[in-house]
């Protein structure tokens, strides 16, 4: 295979991953320091890596991943980065989904472990997912040279993939990483579907899947990550972890280095250093923190003609002209030649989903490791998370885990089968908690504790001396642990030094909070599919269709396509307003209002609820009467307004703003469910259900007396906020008479399957008194000549009823409602507060900018900070009136009626007559026709 670094092309082969193709190409600078620009090289073969992330350009592309996650293939170009990545300018066109699963039980993590825990739990009949973010399952077993079984390592990992596989309630994920963790064991996976495909990804399949996992028990088998030690110079290239070092050998075939020195406080360290020596590589000495080490591991190093000092660490390195290692200094006062330092310190459960789900971590002196200790949900840890190294009480260790999660789940195992080992090499000293060489301060800045930050020792040392003696507190001052590895290389070393320097336990420091997510999710992901026109939710109409064909002009509002006005030919918006104004002011108009929320209440207790609610009385509403209200918050600000008609004695139908519908229904359940739940009270939304049509004008009776002859629709008969039902062009109807423009109007709603016939019916009715469509352009205007406000227009969270004008609707009677205590603050009835007020330009000409700010008439603009006294909410251009005039919010606007002043908008300033907030049939009078 040929990939491209840098725009240069190297070779891979089948089954690298991008870092071990670049080890095999013996390119060894791969990155510099963010802040230093000191070179850095491969550190680790999985996910402690902090120094090599590059930018994946070719596919759909990735600003930034880590070369130890990146599958080799054919075509692959990428570009090596220092410390951060560029988004792309280009839009992703990659495919992307997500699915759910309830599962019983779920194991995370495909080493031995999880192999065992998975196949125990599945062979009981449960229901049982395998996640594992490698491409194949195994873990650290793929590079082990152990016998199970009978089998190669490697063949005995397949013949348990096989025995899965076969088991039909079991379900196996490789390339999926469990990023979070949350409560009711609630978990969140990516799954990387073709990202290693390249060009022969198949078209149409979803380059990565998210998972949204429920599971009766977890199993994590997550394993441990590989740690360092920080001695001077311990960033240069060619100083790698050592277990990392062996399975590039191992695994992938490309040595490392030619020659090492292999440095440890562990038994995985002299593990380590035979498998590079039977690899090839020359091995010139073994430093061991400890005084003694086991006999097991000693001698087969001793075979090999290799020898361990022990109580020997490195003192520090010394570079080539490039920066890359070329010699290791050793307490002892030795200076070998190499260009492989492996070093391991140790291992760090990886505690990080456990710590998510709530449960809590102990530090073990046995382990010199953090362990998981208390779960807070039921979850089950095995394998190296637990700390344990040997691969026979592993494997037990996964069995045990996976029969107590099937049958805590309800589900019996009746034979724990182990597999068979052959014997290895006796367990050897216990590890030694080694996180720190001692260094002089000179020295300080070269002992790196945080690679990817280019955090030091003098950098922990100064936070010290600046008094921080909380982990968390150092991790901000310092940045350790805050990079894209998210401290997995970096948090627990950091910890150690930190004990230390201050002469603490780790038990007594602790680790920093581990969040989610664990590994980085991409924003295209969380999207899915929802992106574009499929973003948001687009709601239509059942009218919709017709809109459409006869070329109305669409708006969003609160997820609704909402027609925004009817041009006629090539009519501007401003010129098929003014004509839809005139038609609805002097002839009749029709308009599609089924995107109003609609919520029915039922019960015995609606009107209680209501008089809460509500800052007027509703319990005392007649059946078959409708009632205006406002709602408020509890700060007395108004959140929404709209109609409630009283269908029966427990029946009720509310009608709220289209933006807020889902928000009051959200608050009606809210108030009922927390604070008052023994009231008899039912919730519905029905806007989906209805649809309706706004006719409106003076002959609006005419045109609603032919299409329903039986029903009484005079001044008398069918008077101003009351409801009716009757059939309206042959179909069952609820007809409302209420208004929003101040003139005569019906609101008629049938259920939605009959709408089109009835607006077809309507409009078909209309054409002898010229009837026209209009829309919400034309709505405003109506409304704000009438002084009627928009809930999140002409309010902002600040306005009081009062403020609106409408102290009438605030009853003065009930005993509490919500916001009642707020309207007694001495700040809600300030004489200064800012209340709605209409502003005419005094040219009689321009139009009023929305937004604009109101200063005093001729201020000086320059003589910053000029007084603003209020600004504009709506505003509009008035056939009505016969000029613009706008609706704005102005301090102790209602005793500044023909006061001028200036609109100020992006500096020009225009002269305002404040007038009425009600300029247009101030007296009600055109309501009734």
């Amino acid at each position: 295979m040929r990939i491209t670094v840098d725009g240069l092309e190297l070779a891979a082969e089948p089954g690298d991953s991008l870092a071990s193709a670049l080890l095999r190409s013996g390119r060894r600078v791969l990155s510099q320091g963010i802040y230093t620009g000191r070179p850095r090289g491969l550190v680790s073969a999985g996910a402690e890596e902090s120094n090599v992330f590059v930018q994946v350009l070719s596919g759909p592309g990735e600003p930034m991943v880590r070369a130890t996650d990146i599958e080799a293939y054919d075509g692959l170009r990428v570009r090596t980065l220092a410390g951060k990545g560029l988004l792309p300018v280009e839009p992703d066109g990659a495919r992307y989904d997500k699915t759910f699963m309830h599962t019983d039980v779920l194991v995370v993590g495909g080493g031995p472990a999880g192999l065992m825990a998975a196949l125990t739990a599945g062979e009981s009949g449960a229901r049982v997912l395998l996640v594992d973010d490698q491409p194949s399952l195994g873990g650290r077993l793929l590079a082990s040279g152990v016998i199970v079984n009978g089998l190669a390592a490697a063949d005995w990992i397949d013949s348990m993939r096989a025995r899965l596989a076969a088991l039909h309630e079991v379900v196996l994920l490789s390339r999926t990483a469990v990023t979070g963790y949350y409560d009711h064991n609630y978990l969140v996976a990516v799954e990387r579907r073709t990202d290693h495909l390249g060009a022969a990804a198949p078209e149409g399949m979803s380059r990565q899947r998210l998972w949204n996992i429920r599971a009766g028990q977890v199993v994590l088998a997550t394993g441990a990550h590989e740690r360092s030690i920080a001695f001077p110079d311990n960033d240069r290239p060619g100083i790698m972890l050592a277990v990392s070092a062996a399975a590039y050998a191992g695994q992938h075939g490309c040595l490392p280095g030619r020659r090492a020195v292999v440095f440890g406080a562990h038994d995985g360290a002299l593990a380590a250093a035979v498998d590079l020596a039977d690899a090839g590589v020359d091995v010139a000495a073994v430093l061991d923190v400890r005084d003694a080490v086991g006999p097991g591991l000693g001698v087969a190093l001793a075979e090999r003609g290799i020898g361990v000092r022990t109580g020997t660490v490195v003192r520090g390195t010394l570079a080539d002209g490039d920066g890359v290692l070329r010699a290791v200094l050793t307490s002892a006062g030795d200076t070998i030649e190499a260009d492989l330092l492996a070093v391991s310190g140790g291992w760090n459960p990886a505690v990080e989903l456990f710590s998510q789900s709530g449960g809590r971590t102990a530090w073990s002196e046995k382990v010199a490791g953090f362990l998981p200790d208390r779960p807070a949900q039921p979850t089950h840890c095995a394998g190296a998370l637990t700390g344990l190294v040997s691969l026979e009480r592993v494997l037990a260790q996964g069995a045990r885990a996976g029969a107590e999660a099937a049958h805590a789940a309800g589900f019996e195992v009746t034979d724990l089968a182990l597999p068979a080992l052959e014997a290895g090499p006796p367990e050897g000293a216990p590890p030694a908690a080694c996180f720190l060489v001692d260094s002089s301060a000179e020295e300080s800045d070269r002992v790196f504790v945080d690679l990817q930050r280019d955090v030091t020792l003098h950098d922990v040392r100064r936070a010290l001396g600046a008094g921080l003696t909380s982990v968390e507190h150092i991790k901000r001052y310092t940045t350790i642990g805050t990079a894209a590895d998210q401290g997995r290389g970096s948090g627990v070393l950091a910890v150690g030094v930190l004990a230390h320097l201050s002469g603490r336990s780790m038990a007594e420091i602790g680790t920093t909070t581990y969040r989610p997510p664990y590994t980085p999710i991409s924003f295209a992901l969380l999207a899915g599919r929802d992106r574009g026109r499929l973003a948001d939710p687009e709601r239509i109409t059942a009218m919709h269709d017709w809109h459409v064909g006869h070329g109305a002009v669409f708006e969003d509002v609160g997820q609704w396509k909402r027609p925004r006005f009817f041009p006629q030919g090539e009519e501007s918006m401003d010129d098929a307003v003014r004509r839809e104004c005139t038609a609805a002011r002097s002839g009749v108009a029709m308009m599609d209002a089924s995107t109003l929320g609609t919520i029915e209440l039922q019960g015995a207790d609606v009107g209680v609820l209501l008089d809460r609610l509500y800052t007027n009385v509703f319990s005392t509403l007649a059946v078959g009467r409708v009632r205006y209200g406002v709602m408020c918050g509890p700060d007395g600000m108004v959140l929404d307004d709209g109609t409630t008609a009283r269908l029966a004695e427990d029946r009720w139908l509310m009608s709220t703003t289209t933006g807020n519908a889902a928000k009051i229904l959200d608050w009606l359940e809210e108030w009922r469910q927390t604070e008052w739940p023994t009231l008899d009270v039912r919730c519905t939304s029905v806007t989906d259900q209805w649809s309706t049509i706004a006719l409106v004008g003076p002959r609006a009776r005419d045109v609603l007396t032919g299409l329903a002859p039986e029903l009484d629709c005079s001044v008398d008969g069918f008077p101003f906020m009351t409801v009716r039902h009757a059939a309206v062009a042959g179909l069952p109807a609820r007809i409302m008479r209420v208004s929003f423009s101040g003139e005569l109007a019906y609101e008629i709603s049938v259920a939605s399957w009959y709408a089109p016939a009835l607006w077809e019916a309507v409009h078909e009715a209309g054409q002898r008194h010229d009837i026209t469509p209009y829309g919400t352009e034309t709505m405003h205007v109506l409304r704000a000549e009438k002084g009627y406000p928009i809930v999140g227009q002409d309010t902002d969270g600040t306005v009081t009823p009062q403020d609106l004008g409408m102290d009438w609707i605030v009853s003065k009677k009930k005993p509490d409602f919500l916001g009642k205590r707020s309207f007694v603050r001495a700040d809600t009835s300030r004489p200064d507060r800012r209340q709605l007020v209409g502003v005419v330009p005094v040219d009689g000409r321009s139009r009023v900018a929305e937004g604009a700010q109101l200063v005093d008439h001729g201020a000086v603009l320059t003589a910053t900070p000029v007084p603003m006294h209020g600004h504009v909410t709506s505003s509009y251009d008035s056939v009505a009136l016969g000029t613009p005039f706008a609706l704005a919010l102005l301090e102790g606007g209602s005793t500044r009626c023909g006061e001028v002043l200036d609109a100020v908008d992006d500096g020009i300033a225009l002269a305002v007559r404040v007038v009425s907030a009600v300029p247009y049939d101030p007296a009600g009078t055109r309501r009734d026709g």
